[in-house]
């Protein structure tokens, strides 16, 4: 079994501790995937500077391939300033505006035949990848998605830009009300996605397959650091799910869905327990 992570990687720096981690939605899917125990690769552009050569090292460190990444020369990476409350809650500060970001990395005919031999690619709204992602249409594993929690993500225009090329979508909805959560997730299938995650935060998750909608329960720790919540628990899902048997042409059971909520649960809590998304701090 192996996954891959097609798109973003960032630094999120805790500008009031003065250190920074690797992080970036895609990073984090196959660096949370290894820690699973699945074999996981990392698909993207880099940056041509010290942040960069962080994340690689880490990257290495914790077995994720990535080999098949291109590094633009003369370009930086991107930046996300977050600081941590005394709660262990994560606010965002600033995003990066810089000049000379990392290109998006344009898939080659090469690259599609390498994404074939993966049981699932994941990519997500902040890989800023909507021209490829039609490249992924025939692709024998799972496309899965992450649209994150922000509006601009869920106009009709970028919906229909997405969904008709993945299986499995998740939406971060806290503060959703359960008849709009429902009426997304009905939505989103009616574009073509078969399966879709919605999480709350604390409120817990609902999983819809096209038929019927199921809950998960969060698991309430005190937390350390809560960045990588959300992509932890995602990841972990979808670990859950491949395990059991799940594919292309082989729906999940029931009681796989109930226990990809509890593992997921499960694994986002402990992560919580983690400075950074999954450590690796550096001095800014």
């Amino acid at each position: 079994m192996k996954v891959i992570g097609y798109g973003d990687n960032v630094v999120d720096r805790y500008i009031n501790k003065n250190i920074m981690f690797p992080g970036g939605n895609c990073i984090n899917f196959a660096v949370y995937a290894s820690k699973i125990g699945i074999e996981s690769s990392y698909l993207g552009m880099f940056g041509d500077d010290r942040e960069a050569k962080w994340i690689m090292h880490a990257l290495e460190d914790l077995g994720v391939d990535y080999s098949r990444c291109r590094v633009e020369e003369g370009s930086v990476t991107e930046r996300c300033d977050v600081s941590i409350t005394d709660e262990g809650n994560r606010v965002f500060e600033a995003f990066d505006e810089r000049e000379n970001l990392h290109d998006i990395y344009v898939l080659d005919d090469d690259d599609i035949e390498y994404l074939k031999d993966f049981d699932l690619i994941h990519c997500s709204c902040y890989a800023e990848e909507l021209s490829e992602l039609p490249k992924l249409a025939d692709m024998p594993g799972l496309c899965a998605f992450d649209f994150s929690e922000d509006d601009e993500y869920r106009t009709d225009e970028y919906l229909n830009q997405v969904c008709p090329y993945m299986d499995f979508t998740l939406f971060s909805c806290e503060g959703m009300s359960l008849e709009d959560r429902e009426a997304l997730a009905k939505k989103v299938h009616g574009l073509g996605v078969k399966y879709v995650l919605l999480t709350m935060g604390p409120e817990g998750q609902m999983f819809f397959d096209g038929n019927k909608f199921y809950e998960g329960q969060a698991k309430l720790i005190e937390a350390k650091d809560t960045m990588g919540a959300g992509d932890s628990f995602f990841t972990a899902f979808l670990m859950s799910l491949l395990k059991s048997g799940w594919n292309k042409t082989t729906p999940p059971t029931e009681d796989a869905i109930n226990t990809a909520f509890e593992f997921a649960a499960d694994f986002a809590a402990n992560n919580c327990l983690v400075d950074g998304a999954f450590g690796y701090a550096c001095e800014i």
